[in-house]
């Protein structure tokens, strides 16, 4: 079983393996802000309340929800 995006911790990383969604549009919107396989993917911090979730992309801050983040497989 792969593990997902949303189940790490802060300062922990991963590589992306795949953005699950069946060609809808938020799999899509993922793809276009760089989370595509091979990608590396750094936790930075979580918002107060536990969501959204900051992460490092490419040398660059992306936020996006845990509910998006269980899309994302990462190995």
């Amino acid at each position: 079983m792969s593990k997902t995006l949303d189940t790490l911790t802060v300062g922990q990383s991963g590589t992306v393996v795949a953005v699950n969604g069946h060609n809808t549009s938020l799999r899509r919107r993922l793809l276009d802000m760089g989370l595509t396989p091979n990608t590396q993917v750094e936790v930075m911090r979580f918002a107060p309340l536990g969501d959204p979730m900051e992460l490092n992309v490419r040398g660059y801050a992306l936020t996006i929800r845990k509910e998006d983040a269980k899309l994302i497989e990462i190995a």
